[in-house]
């Protein structure tokens, strides 16, 4: 018998809601706040799951709501099973639950297994002597004959990546914070524990897992010092963390093996799902395929910020397009636009100011065309841009120590705007949230695009719906159609239908001749007025065309 809230699937390939499905990312501190403290919470987003049940989307990925001191804003974990006051009870986590199934909602949750929190009673353990029962629960090593530290290994977040213990004469590791100890993964007792953790979720009702940083869970156990890389002498890097190929610090092969032991816990609860995070570190993209190998028995779907930091362009997608049909074999992968470690896709891609409304449009056309599953980010839909946040009003640690070369991530995880005619636009009733709400923002908030034809937000409902009304979108296969840059054209196909998709990735008007697409019938033109004549079509700036091939 399947426990509690999961469904046997029929056939794995067909009816896997996730294959071709639409993921909603909350990030829950900036998504609702029901008791008016500044900080959004479980009751907030139960507030607002219509909404999302709306949208039209399959699932929802909750960013972490763990008992946390919050040095990175709840990725620092302190009790895996337990919820944050701040965020509310296990119980309103239950009705949470409860709520979305009513709606006909997954939920994905979010789980960090590199590291905890240094205030986590299992670091505190480990941290009180060499010789206690957790003693090998966190990477620890000694300290070169000259005190230094066992490596050159730095951090992400800035400077090395060990710090000193007193009380056991050690470095520990810490990829990301000092206070974010590097579990040891290679400790059983470590593993055993971190699965009762996911299967203490999956008995509550959650329907997927995703993991974090999942390039980060292993390191070569010689650790061998990271080699030197080219730099350029005009441009220094922002971080030290850039001075170096990271060859041995991450990207061990022992990685894939654990993603199999992930994979036979989730196999105890037919339906449950994983999808996991892969960093930019070069062959992210064969990673996936790696990563997410169905013969290989390892996580189902998986997502690349590589990908995110890639200047856009129509060379860009042609080559993602094409690597994904040679490199990504049985794997699976998810399409995200941005998310809550990335300034948000309108501005980060850099369109102009009097283009991004089109540019916002075709983004949304271009993420739910593409062969895979589809992760939204909450506030992408309404078009929010990435906010220009005061120094006095950060709060990202990241950001905090590379400013001003690096602004950080608070930009894009400002609450989200549900009322314009409301105090902090309905997000919180507090005298201030925990981040400012940008006066754009309120312009594009839920309740003045909800009910407008031509708002963002309603092309979001409307192509997402559109997008399940075509087969060939949610399993079809992908291919590109050789065309010169700015335009990106490829089409999706299935037995039942044959589309072709064209995209004008630049502020330039395009004219191609119909020659290039024969047997070309226009289907859909959501963004634009497309000018089709009996020999060229006509592409607006960031114009759009979607047809069928007959």
């Amino acid at each position: 018998m399947a426990p509690r809230g999961h469904d046997t699937l029929a056939d794995p390939v067909t009816s896997a809601w996730w294959r071709g499905g639409v993921i909603y990312q909350i990030y829950p501190l900036s998504f609702g706040d029901s008791n008016g403290d500044g900080y959004g919470d479980l009751p907030g987003i139960i507030e607002h799951l219509e909404y999302i049940a709306l949208l039209g989307v399959d699932a929802i990925w909750i960013s972490p709501f763990y008992k946390s001191p919050f040095h990175d804003l709840g990725y620092d974990v302190a009790d895996h099973k337990v919820v944050d006051p701040r965020f509310g009870t296990l119980d309103d986590f239950d009705r949470l639950i409860a709520r979305a199934k009513s709606f006909n909602l997954k939920i994905v949750l979010d789980m960090v297994w590199n590291h905890t929190s240094s205030e986590h009673a299992w670091f505190k353990e480990s941290a009180s002597s060499r010789d206690n029962p957790k003693a090998d629960w966190f990477i620890w090593a000694d300290a070169r004959p000259d005190g230094t530290p066992p490596n050159n290994w730095m951090s992400i977040f800035g400077g090395s990546a060990w710090t000193w213990s007193v009380t056991r004469g050690q470095y520990y590791m810490s990829h990301f914070l000092k206070t974010q100890p590097q579990l040891n993964l290679r400790n059983e007792e470590v593993v055993q524990e971190l699965l009762g953790i996911g299967r203490f979720w999956l008995d509550r009702g959650v329907d997927g897992l995703r993991f974090d940083a999942l390039d980060w869970m292993f390191h070569d156990p010689e650790m061998r010092d990271n080699p030197a890389c080219a730099i350029s002498a005009t441009e220094l890097p922002i971080k030290p963390f850039q001075f170096q190929d990271h060859l041995y610090d991450c990207l061990h092969p022992d990685g894939q093996v654990f993603l199999g032991r992930i994979r036979r816990m989730l196999d105890e609860y037919p339906g449950s799902v994983s999808l996991g995070e892969l960093s930019s570190q070069p062959g992210w993209l064969s990673r996936i395929g790696n990563y997410t190998s169905a013969s290989q028995s390892r996580l189902h779907m998986a997502y690349t910020l590589g990908m995110m930091k890639r200047k856009f362009s129509a060379e860009l997608f042609q080559t993602m397009i094409r690597e994904q049909r040679e490199v990504l074999g049985d794997g699976w992968i998810c399409w995200s636009f941005a998310n809550h470690d990335t300034a948000r896709s309108i501005s980060r891609w850099s369109a102009s100011p009097g283009y991004r409304g089109t540019f916002a449009r075709m983004l949304m056309l271009l993420l739910l065309s593409l062969k895979g599953s589809i992760c939204l980010y909450q506030g992408e839909e309404l078009g929010l841009t990435e906010a220009d946040i005061a120094p006095e009003f950060r709060r990202d640690p990241y950001g905090l120590t590379f400013h001003p070369r690096f602004a950080g991530r608070d930009g894009s995880r400002t609450p989200v705007p549900w009322n314009a005619d409301e105090r902090h636009a309905g997000f919180s009733t507090a005298n201030a949230p925990w981040l400012p709400i940008p006066d754009e923002h309120i312009g594009l908030s839920v309740n003045r695009q909800w009910s407008d034809p031509a708002s963002l937000l309603t092309s979001w409902r409307e192509t997402i719906g559109w997008r399940k009304l075509h087969p060939s979108l949610t399993l079809g296969e992908i291919e590109l159609i050789e065309t010169a840059a700015p335009i990106l054209a490829f089409t999706r196909k299935c037995d039942e239908e044959n589309l072709v998709l064209i995209f004008n990735m630049s502020e330039q008007i395009v004219t191609l001749p119909l020659t290039d697409f024969p047997a070309f019938k226009p289907l859909l033109d959501r963004a634009h007025t497309v000018e089709l004549s009996e020999t060229d079509i006509k592409l607006p700036p960031y114009g759009t065309l979607v047809g069928v091939l007959s």
